[in-house]
């Protein structure tokens, strides 16, 4: 049996609950993680079979590590099914569930199992396609707007047409059918349809349905105040006849309305399962009860929400500091201030610190202020290593040995390197195989379409078809074949490497972008052994579709300062916390009160108030800086939510004599510092 022993009773009759229709309400650091493995793990030794547990989270860190913990606490399960092999709960966040299910049953809905998915760099090449097609001559449309309306649309948020104008909404209606068309010709699926089509499945094709709900007998959704209408309707269509449904979530930081989150999901739980058994998590195992006392403050001020007090044993700790400074430039240096004080006199190490803003705009003048000091930082959301240009390259050769037909991927790579396909052979041959309702590569393969072209250019069309079905036929033909290798060969064949150093003034930058593909080569083989070379080099581009951003958590283990949006910091916390522009316009955004989206503004600073472990401070400008000039700026009314006998005002406490003990401490700090 799981020892129960090391949860508080609130956490344990969360665990203890396996039947029906549970809400696990998990207020911010009260060990939710803790709660939901042991459950599962409790789940699984009380006879349920791992196979038909399904626990389905946001991002795939957050199920890697869930399924570390589940293992721990149990020992090696032995299938079910008398075969001998482990079985495994299923953890993964929901467009990995929909792959799995969709790579089982598609073929129902006319795609091939082999469909392939495309990241935002394929949508908006696919967008901009078409809108090449039907904008006038000198007309400006930004693929962007398009496809996030594209994506609201999809995503059945309530107020997806309330964020465009009227003319975007119907482009957006005309280019939709096209790009779904688009997609279709080349197998191709993007992250929306995967629940989509999924949900079409379900509704088509009982048996289908019928299926996955005998195998997910049990069902547990994470951060479930962060599910929209496709994801809600996706979980309702599993569990709503076995009723063994366990939500886990936080109605107070629902802070994801504009990408189609419904807070409603989890407060209106009780209409679909009436008898929904609801347990409050309310210890909070991270901070002082100042900074939760503060939290719980604010939050208490929005009207709609289940009500909950978090409290803590780590005493009652600092007070929050609030500073006022004059623009946002001298914010930035008093951040800075802080921070290596904290360093030299307290040895608070930078990775300690962190310093959140609403804004990615607000960035540059604390950057700025960094660099001076020469002080370390991290930048969560600064390029990724996956968006770098010759890793977007490689993989879209990837892309299109698997799948050829995927006219995003071979766009971007038919001339890279130059090989006499050049950007008026390539626009004549996607109208070619536009009027033929084909994909590129068909077109190519056309002779009749080969003959519209000079003998130079029908040349090279003949020659790069050749090479994409050389290159593919290893795929199918040699089960032991090492994609590590067989990349390498065709990477030399192409002479990409000779021109990534060609296209570089510098050496050394060249060097690390050959570096960088090195690196990456040999992670091909690294993943799903024994499987054939063509299904392992599928899932290591499905692992990297579905996964982005894991090159930001390596980065984010060295000693330096974290820089972070509001919205980004949501699951994770920091000892210290410097909360910046703090100012109305910023925090609530002034879009806040045209939208009617004060309240989730509110949840966004109580967020941000409940990353701080051990000190918290928050700071606003006079006057902040836009296009070279000082706006005014008024503080948030946000601050006035704040208790007075939480606060302590920089300016105030800089007035404050220092006793006898903490300078003879200061300076202990300091010396020791200095060796």
């Amino acid at each position: 049996m799981v020892n129960l022993d090391a949860l508080n009773p609130q956490q344990r009759a969360a665990a203890e609950q396996i039947r029906g229709p549970v809400l696990i309400l998990a207020g911010a650091g009260t060990g939710k993680t803790k709660t939901v493995t042991h459950r599962i793990a409790h789940m699984i030794a009380r006879g349920v079979a791992p196979g038909n547990v399904l626990a389905v989270t946001f991002t795939n860190k957050a199920a890697r590590e869930m399924f570390d913990r589940v293992k721990q606490l149990l020992p090696r399960a032995r299938s079910s099914e008398g075969d001998g092999k482990p079985e495994r709960p299923t953890l993964c966040t929901f467009h990995s569930l929909c792959v799995r299910i969709l790579r089982q049953h598609i073929e129902k809905l006319g795609y091939k199992r082999n469909f392939v998915i495309y990241d935002e760099s394929e949508q908006l090449g696919t967008v901009k396609k078409i809108l090449s097609t039907i904008s006038a001559k000198g007309e400006k449309t930004d693929p962007k707007a398009i496809l996030s309306l594209l994506s609201r649309y999809k995503n059945g948020g309530t107020q997806a047409a309330a964020f465009a104008d009227e003319s975007l909404r119907a482009m957006t209606e005309h280019i939709r059918k096209r790009y779904e068309s688009s997609l279709r010709a080349c197998n191709a699926v993007d992250f929306d349809d995967l629940i989509l089509l999924t949900l079409r499945l379900f509704k088509e094709h009982p048996d289908a349905l019928a299926a996955c709900r005998a195998k997910y007998r049990y069902v547990m959704v994470d951060e479930y105040q962060d599910t929209n209408a496709a994801q809600f309707e996706l979980v309702h269509s599993l569990t709503s006849e076995h009723r063994n449904l366990c939500v886990v979530g936080d109605d107070d930081q629902s802070i994801y309305g504009w990408r189609g989150a419904e807070v409603a999901n989890l407060l209106d739980l009780e209409k679909h399962y009436p008898e929904v058994k609801v347990i409050k998590l309310e210890q909070n195992y991270r901070s002082t009860n100042t900074i939760l006392s503060a939290a719980n403050a604010v939050i208490k001020n929005n009207p709609r929400r289940l009500p909950k007090q978090l409290w803590s044993q780590k005493g009652q700790g600092s007070k929050i500091r609030l500073a006022a400074f004059v623009d946002d430039e001298e914010e930035a240096r008093g951040v800075v201030e802080d921070i290596e004080a904290d360093r030299l006199m307290h040895r608070v190490p930078w990775r300690e610190q962190a310093i959140l803003f609403r804004t990615n705009q607000q960035s540059r003048a604390i950057e700025t202020a960094l660099r001076k000091g020469s002080v370390r930082y991290h930048l969560v959301g600064g390029q990724s290593f996956f968006d770098r240009r010759e890793i977007r390259d490689f993989l879209a050769y990837l892309k299109t040995f698997i799948n050829p037909h995927d006219d995003v991927s071979l766009l971007r790579i038919a001339n890279v390197p130059a090989r006499g396909l050049s950007d008026v052979t390539m626009e004549r041959l996607l109208a070619a195989s536009q009027e033929r309702h084909c994909s590129v590569f068909s077109a190519m393969r056309h002779t009749d379409v080969q003959a519209q072209f000079l003998p130079k250019a029908r040349e090279a069309i003949a020659e790069f078809v050749v090479f994409v079905e050389q290159t593919r036929t290893p795929l199918a033909a040699e089960e032991s074949l090492s994609l590590s290798t067989w990349a390498d060969r065709f990477l030399a064949e192409t002479g990409y490497l000779d021109e990534l150093r060609r296209s570089e003034k510098n050496i050394e930058t060249a060097d690390s972008r050959v570096r960088n593909l090195k690196e990456l080569t040999v992670t091909l083989d690294g993943g799903s052994p024994g499987l054939p070379p063509a299904e392992r080099l599928q899932n290591f581009l499905e692992e990297l579709t579905l996964d982005a951003g894991r090159d930001d958590e390596k980065e984010a283990t060295s000693d330096a300062v974290t820089l972070i949006t509001m919205h980004s910091c949501k699951g994770l916390e920091y000892p210290r916390v410097h909360i910046v522009g703090l100012e109305d316009g910023l925090l609530p955004h002034s879009r806040s009160k045209v939208e009617g989206t004060m309240d989730e503004e509110r949840r966004l600073f109580y967020v941000a108030i409940t990353r701080a472990k051990e000190a918290l401070t928050i700071s606003h400008c006079g006057g902040r800086k836009k296009y070279g000039q000082l706006l005014p700026c008024h503080p948030s009314p946000f601050l006035k939510e704040l208790p007075a006998e939480l606060i302590e005002d920089v300016d105030e406490a800089g007035k404050r004599p220092v006793s006898v003990e903490e300078g003879r401490n200061m300076f202990a700090a300091l010396r020791a510092s200095l060796g």
